[in-house]
């Protein structure tokens, strides 16, 4: 077993790194410590980082092909770790997922058009398509009594008829669910009698906690393959967003046609030097690692719950499915979201994202990455714990 260590805690600021050396921008402060921006703070895999090393040993970055390996590494992977087989032809490079569904949206809608959502969702979703001139149509998932999201089926068998996107964030994005085979079968028969397109995000799919199993939108029928067009990438699980190495996979001949068709008249499809070597070498490689920084993750998610239930009166945090983000149920704390985001923020010295960046029905929520050494996590939870703390004792003065 190879020596993999996630507790070395690397000095990000001054690196170009969002995450830090836009603190002042985005928080109006730049003393915080930040766990907001969803990369991880552990060291890209030495075999990537190797992998790139090799290729800068020639002295030419020209134009270059895409590997021959490029998309048997992307095949296996899927198979091994989600039971996918893909063929060789779904398949093509993105620029980005962000970008992928802004090209859907033009490929597929007119200005006017519907795109459909669910939230609490990742924000890209809304402001990709509010941007491109699309109607945004919320249909907002119900939350349960045990604290977890589910789709709200009678809404969306509500949607008219007419066509449109549907855009599932797959694992979800902030609350952490792995939706089931039978929800996505669901979802993908009242999209497919709508005329609906759904964009699947999967960029969190190989990212499963807890023993449990991602399931690709496109497989759970015949109707899902028919109408989806999924987005993945390594690049959450490896740590490599730097590198833009996204892939959508479309099963569809019909579908494909006209989205690759599309990216090809305008050269998306062709994959700066970089990007395929990453990939290769994260799928490739990348097992080992996968499974021992998901291990790390999980131990973090328990700190963080174990944390907030004995020192944080008012904060949950809600074990995800999937992924290092964790979200924060602050409701109880009884703050208005100016306040919430004061706390956290001007008391706490900690940059999160705040719940009502995800739409309406996140309010009172923060997000919390955790893909970080547990040091800095406890350093984050301590800082939080203070500042709720003082809360009480400033109404205890009253």
């Amino acid at each position: 077993m190879k020596d993999y260590s996630f507790d070395e805690v690397i000095e990000r600021r001054g690196s170009g790194a969002i995450k830090t050396d836009l603190l002042e921008e985005r928080f109006g402060r730049g003393d915080l410590l930040a766990a907001w921006v969803a990369d991880m703070d552990f060291a890209t895999p030495p075999f990537i980082m190797d992998a790139l090393r090799e290729r800068l040993k020639h002295p030419v970055l020209g134009y270059t092909a895409e590997p021959q390996d490029y998309r048997p590494a992307i095949i296996d992977w899927e198979k091994q770790l989600h039971g996918w087989d893909i063929r060789p032809e779904w398949i093509s490079y993105i620029p980005g997922i962000v970008k992928g569904i802004g090209m859907v949206i033009n490929v597929f809608t007119k200005p006017g058009d519907n795109v459909y959502i669910m939230p609490p969702v990742y924000h890209p979703f809304r402001i990709t398509t509010e941007e491109n001139g699309r109607k945004v149509v919320n249909v907002p998932l119900i939350e349960g009594d045990d604290h977890r999201y589910y789709m709200d089926f009678d809404a969306l068998e509500s949607i008219p008829e007419g066509g449109g996107v549907l855009l599932l964030s797959n694992p979800h994005n902030p609350g952490g669910r792995v939706w089931t085979r039978e929800e996505l079968s669901r979802l993908a028969s009242v999209c497919k009698s709508k005329g609906l397109v759904v964009v699947s995000d999967e960029i969190h799919a190989d990212m499963a906690l807890w023993g449990g199993k991602h399931v690709p939108f496109a497989t759970v029928s015949p109707e899902a393959a028919e109408i989806s067009i999924t987005f993945c990438a390594p690049t959450k699980t490896f740590n490599i967003p730097g590198v833009v190495s996204s892939f959508s996979v479309v099963p569809d001949e019909g579908l494909r046609g006209r989205f690759y068709g599309w990216l090809a008249a305008n050269e998306f499809g062709d994959a700066p030097i970089f990007s395929h070597i990453a990939a290769i070498a994260a799928y490739r490689h990348g097992y080992e690692w996968r499974n021992r920084m998901l291990e790390y993750v999980e131990d973090n998610i328990r700190f963080a719950e174990e944390f907030c239930r004995d020192n944080i009166p008012g904060v949950k945090a809600l074990k995800p499915d999937a992924s290092f983000l964790v979200w924060l149920d602050c409701r109880g704390l009884g703050l208005d979201h100016d306040a919430l985001v004061d706390l956290f923020v001007n008391k706490a010295r900690v940059a999160l994202n705040d719940g009502e960046m995800f739409g309406t029905q996140g309010k009172g929520f923060m997000r919390l990455n955790v893909a970080t050494p547990k040091s800095e996590l406890e350093k984050i939870l301590v800082r939080i714990k203070e500042a709720v703390a003082s809360l009480d004792d400033a109404d205890a003065s009253r």
